[in-house]
């Protein structure tokens, strides 16, 4: 597993980046910035809540608590993007600082301990935390671009009622051993 944890994380993240890109290119400014509830939040507010969650975790890794003292959390839930692309840049900053921090990493830091909020994680536990943390706002994101865009949504997975053809061209190939997002 050692030699294969750190190569498959970071296609994980990629994998779920890419989701959210494909999500935003989709969208106008407006439609990112739209809540559907008094209590819900946009995919912009999610946006700014992970690039600030990615800055405080993923910046002096190793060397510093996970939750900086400077991470304002509270504010990342009050959009302040004035344009589209100031968020696709947000975006792009906080997914940098996360993928350049784990391609930084060698096996050996696996095991190495590492605080959130003062709680003890190995490495391999805080990657994974942070993995499920980004895949559920990520989740969220696909879900409520795909309910603002409705029949105009750009599926980003096997279409309904094409499961049998996706399976099919699948089990036409050799088997082979490579990651599910190499096809992606």
């Amino acid at each position: 597993m050692e030699e294969t944890y750190l190569p498959s994380v970071i296609k994980q993240f990629e994998y779920y980046k890419s989701l959210g890109d494909k999500t935003i290119e989709q969208l106008s400014a407006v439609e990112l910035k739209k809540e559907h509830s008094e209590d819900s939040n946009s995919i912009a507010i999610i946006v700014k809540h992970l690039v600030g969650n990615m800055h405080s975790r993923w910046t002096n890794f190793l060397t510093e608590d996970g939750e900086k003292v400077w991470r304002k959390r509270d504010e990342e839930f009050i959009d302040n993007f004035s344009t589209k692309e100031q968020l696709i840049t947000s975006w792009q900053n906080g997914w940098y600082c996360l993928l350049t921090t784990i391609k930084n990493l060698k096996n050996k830091d696996l095991d190495y301990i590492v605080y959130i909020r003062n709680q003890g994680h190995s490495v391999t536990e805080a990657i994974n935390r942070q993995m499920m943390h980004y895949a559920y706002h990520v989740g969220q994101i696909v879900y409520i671009g795909k309910l603002i865009k409705g029949s105009n949504w750009q599926s980003l997975s096997i279409p309904k009622g094409e499961s049998k053809h996706f399976n099919n061209s699948k089990f036409k190939r050799e088997k082979s051993r490579k990651h599910f997002t190499d096809d992606v």
